[in-house]
């Protein structure tokens, strides 16, 4: 059964960067599609990045040419490489994957930008 297990996570101020890295268990990663997913106080968990099994990549709106999505599957592992943060990107950010669908959770990395 696949686990994912988030880190990178922490405090940064606006304009800083941070790299998350999620790390898959698991037989089926270098077939799975992986998503960063996202979580504000009091807002609806929102997808911030998809990345298929073939390395294409699509984005949230709000953080497309600030984030980068990529995988490497012989560490089994999706990151998230954000820049020029904003406080409105302060959110818990959550991997999500799996193959043949995207049915497996992380448990959260929180990601702290004051305003």
């Amino acid at each position: 059964q696949g686990q994912l297990v988030e880190s990178g996570g922490g405090l940064v101020q606006p304009g800083g960067s941070l790299r998350l890295s999620c790390t898959a268990s698991g037989r089926a990663f270098t077939c799975a599609a992986m998503a960063w997913y996202r979580q504000a106080p009091g807002k609806q968990r929102e997808l911030v990045a998809t990345i298929t099994a073939g390395g294409m990549a699509t984005y949230l709106d709000a953080v497309q040419g600030r984030c980068i999505i990529s995988r490497d599957n012989g560490k089994a592992t999706v990151y998230l490489q954000m820049t020029s943060l904003k406080p409105e990107d302060a959110a818990v950010y959550y991997c999500n994957g799996g193959y043949p669908v995207r049915s497996y959770w992380g448990q959260g990395t929180q990601v702290t930008v004051p305003s």
